[in-house]
C-alpha cells in the first residue's frame, strides 16, 4: 500500500499516512472550502489500510492549530473510523496542543469523550 501524502496549504493540513511506519499525521490548520471532499480520500485510505493487514501498532498524531466546524465533522469521522478498527488493532491516538491553547486541548478531550476513545493529550 502506498503512502498518502497531502501537502499543507493555507487552508488545509498536511496529512501524512505512512503504512510502512504506521504513523499517521494531521498537521496545521483545517478550513478547506469543501471539507467533505478534502477528507473523503483520507477516510477511504484509512479504511483500506485497516482492511489490508495493518501493522501491529498504528499511531495517529493530530497536531491541529485550528479547524473550523466543517472540518471538525470530518475529523470526527476519521476518529469514528479509527474507533471502528481499534477493537481489532493496536491503535494509539496522540492529540497535541500548544501550551495555553485551551480550545484545542478542550477539542481533544471532547472528541475523546464523545467517541469513547482514549487519547494521549500532549502539551507542547
Amino acid at each position: 500500500m502506498q503512502s498518502l501524502i497531502i501537502k499543507k496549504t493555507e487552508e488545509t493540513p498536511a496529512i501524512i499516512l505512512n503504512p510502512v511506519k504506521g504513523v499517521f499525521q494531521f498537521v496545521a490548520t483545517s478550513w478547506p472550502e469543501n471539507a467533505q471532499n478534502f477528507y473523503t480520500p483520507v477516510l477511504d485510505w484509512i479504511s483500506g489500510y485497516f482492511g489490508n493487514s495493518p501493522l501491529k501498532e498504528t499511531i495517529f498524531q493530530f497536531r491541529f492549530s485550528y479547524f473550523n466546524t466543517a472540518s471538525a465533522k470530518q475529523i470526527a469521522k476519521v476518529l469514528s473510523l479509527i474507533k471502528d478498527f481499534s477493537s481489532d488493532n493496536n491503535v494509539k491516538i496522540k492529540w497535541f496542543f500548544e501550551k495555553d491553547d485551551y480550545d484545542m486541548e478542550k477539542e481533544g478531550r471532547r472528541f475523546s469523550a464523545i467517541l469513547d476513545l482514549d487519547f494521549e493529550l500532549i502539551e507542547k
